[in-house]
Parts: C-alpha cells; sequence; structure tokens
C-alpha cells in the first residue's frame, strides 16, 4: 500500500519522547531566568542603576516594552526578563508593569508581518490584516484604559500581590519564597554558572558571561521548547480551532488559551489564524476570542520564570501580567455593545489599508518602531 509519509516524518521522533525533550528544555529556561538573577546582582547597582536611568516615566516603560519584545519577536523572553530584574531588585513592581503592558502590544507585531504576505490579494489580505490588527485594538484599548488607572490606584499590581502572597503563604510583601522548583532551579544555574565564573578575569567579567549565557539559554529554550511542542500538537491545532467555530465565544478563548499554554507562544495561535481567516475558513469575529484566550495563555512563561526565581516581588509582576490581560477581556467582551470594538477598529483599518497597501507598511512601522522609539528618546 503507498503512503504519503516522508523520510524525514517516518524518522520523527516519538512523541512521549518529545515530551521529556520540552520538560527538560522548561528545566533550563528557568534556569536561564536564574542565571540572569544572579548576572544582574554580580554587577552591582552601579550597573544596572545605569542601565534603567534612561527608563525614567512609566510611558517610557511602555515604549521600552513594546519595542524589546518587537526586537526579540517574543513576549514570552521579554515578561522572563522582566520578571528576572524584579527578582533581582533591579526594576521594582511598579516600575516594571507599564513594560509587562508594552509588551503585550509588541507581541501583536508577528502576527501583523504575516497578515503582510497576503497583500497580492485584495479580499484576502483584508481578511488577513483585519485578523491581525484585531490583537493589536484590543491591547491597545486595555493599555489605554488600564494604565492610567494602575497609575493612580496600583489595582492591578495590589491585587496581583495579594494573590502571590496566598500562593506562597508569606501574606504579602517581598521577599523570596522556598518551593521545590526553585531548590532544582538553584542548583542548575549553580553549576553552570561555574564555568563562565572560572574562566573570567575578574568579578564583574563573570558577572556579565553569566548574565550573557542566563539570555541565552532563555533564547535558545524557548525557540526550542516553541518548536517541539508545535511539532506535538500542530495537527491538533487546526481540528480544535475548526471544532471550535459553532461553539461560544467562552469555548474559543479556551482553545486559545489551551493551544497558546502548549506550545509557550502566543504568536503561533495568533498566526495560525491569518491565513484561515485570509481563506475565509475562520471568520474574523470567531477568531476573535481565540486571541483573546492566546493573550491570557502567554502569560504562563513569566509565572514559570517567577516560580523558578522564587522571588515573591517576581511573582507578583507574573500574576499583575495575567490580571491585566483578564481584566480586558472582563470589562470588554461581556457586554454586546463594546465587545467588538477591537474588530470593527481593525475592519476600518483593513479597508483603508485594502484601498492603499503602503499604510499597511506604514502603520507597522510607526506602531512598533517609530512610536516606541521616539516615545523613549521624548519621555
Amino acid at each position: 500500500m503507498h503512503s504519503d509519509l516522508t523520510p524525514s516524518d517516518r524518522r520523527q521522533i516519538p512523541a512521549p519522547v518529545r515530551a521529556l525533550i520540552v520538560v527538560a528544555l522548561l528545566y533550563l529556561f528557568l534556569v536561564g531566568v536564574k542565571m540572569l538573577e544572579g548576572g544582574i546582582k554580580g554587577l552591582g547597582s552601579e550597573y544596572t542603576d545605569a542601565v534603567f536611568a534612561s527608563v525614567s516615566s512609566p510611558i517610557a516603560a511602555l515604549l521600552a516594552g513594546i519595542l524589546a519584545t518587537v526586537l526579540v519577536q517574543s513576549s514570552s523572553v521579554t515578561t522572563a526578563t522582566i520578571v528576572g530584574l524584579v527578582a533581582s531588585g533591579v526594576l521594582s513592581v511598579e516600575a516594571a508593569v507599564p513594560m509587562i503592558m508594552g509588551a503585550n502590544i509588541g507581541t501583536t507585531v508577528t502576527n501583523t508581518l504575516v497578515s503582510l504576505t497576503h497583500v497580492r490579494h485584495s479580499t484576502e489580505f483584508s481578511r488577513a490584516f483585519s485578523a491581525a490588527t484585531m490583537h493589536d485594538f484590543f491591547n491597545f484599548l486595555a493599555v489605554i484604559i488600564f494604565l492610567p488607572l494602575e497609575l493612580l490606584t496600583g489595582f492591578l499590581s495590589t491585587s496581583a500581590a495579594w494573590i502571590a502572597g496566598l500562593f506562597t503563604g508569606a501574606g504579602g510583601g517581598g521577599g523570596d519564597f522556598d518551593s521545590p522548583i526553585k531548590a532544582a532551579v538553584k542548583w542548575g544555574a549553580g553549576v553552570i554558572e561555574r564555568i563562565p565564573e572560572a574562566i573570567a578575569a575578574s568579578e564583574t567579567i563573570g558577572a556579565v558571561l553569566v548574565l550573557v549565557l542566563g539570555i541565552g539559554i532563555i533564547f535558545l529554550t524557548l525557540g526550542l521548547i516553541t518548536k517541539n511542542m508545535r511539532l506535538l500538537v500542530a495537527e491538533r491545532i487546526e481540528r480544535t480551532l475548526n471544532a471550535a467555530l459553532a461553539k461560544s465565544g467562552l469555548i474559543g478563548m479556551a482553545v486559545g488559551l489551551l493551544i497558546t499554554m502548549s506550545v509557550q507562544s502566543s504568536s503561533i495561535t495568533t498566526s495560525i489564524l491569518i491565513p484561515l481567516c485570509a481563506a475565509g475558513v475562520l471568520a474574523v469575529r470567531n477568531a476573535y476570542p481565540i486571541t483573546l484566550g492566546a493573550n491570557i495563555g502567554t502569560t504562563i512563561t513569566a509565572l514559570l520564570a517567577a516560580l523558578g526565581a522564587g522571588s515573591i516581588d517576581g511573582l507578583t509582576i507574573a500574576f499583575t501580567h495575567t490580571l491585566f490581560n483578564l481584566a480586558g477581556i472582563l470589562l470588554l467582551y461581556p457586554i454586546p455593545r463594546i465587545r467588538f470594538i477591537p474588530v470593527v477598529l481593525a475592519e476600518k483599518l483593513a479597508d483603508l489599508a485594502q484601498r492603499r497597501r503602503t499604510l499597511a507598511i506604514a502603520y507597522v512601522l510607526a506602531a512598533f518602531a517609530g512610536i516606541p522609539l521616539l516615545g523613549i528618546l521624548i519621555f
């Protein structure tokens, strides 16, 4: 009987083995976050204070979060790094909140770029660009509403600190907490850190090497986790998305949440939606709740990083990320009259971009590069 399997398919790693590889990569990811924290502490306050002196206002911090995420093409890397900075004491929770919000905006650039691949086909492009930019507009609106409220009241970070206190049994406040994950990660980080520390000519150079190696491990492991998880669940993703078409918005959110938690990347989830919407297989409004679910699912990376760091402040900023995304959904989605505002705005922008394709390019460059760079210089 004829087989459609290619030689590469036949040599495919068995799913149980690939799952074990993912677990090992997750451990190394947490080790990388711990090394990032250790390297920052090893540098001393005179170095780290100088690095963050330019981010002197909430607006600058927000824009820095956008730009950092655009540059690394991963909010997971940005938020994990922010958790490490907060855990090491370099960033306060209050200063990190706008950065986390900025990372939420920056992560949407990937699916917006994916939508541009349909630019030659007018109808496809309109649907694809709408599906991509509704994510942008949802996050823009969430930041416009909740950043001022957070700056005035601190309701997100205060609530997150309370949850972190309940989670750790520490009753709120800063400090560290103990967990088996923290102990295992600390041991692994200690083993790897001995290598750069042994070859470094001074403590400062050693700290820099640990810091760079930690960041490298974060990048490498997240990339490999994403690749392996995509291979594990890729066939299931499209079936699940299509099965959710006739279901409620809550089921769509659950689908987006679960897929994103599985593949450790909201960009993968939302980017999968773009060709489906472009082809007319999935209506843009049906893709909307899946996108919102992906927004929540992406916060799992920061929570894992915080558990590995063992810092209550680190856990607080991770929970702040989750609460921010939940708050946006709870405010906009339940009320039918305002539920689809991000979709309507995205469709209007797509109509303009369909008539003038250069507008789409200008939008991407301005929203994700020009405005953040200019804003950081001004603020």
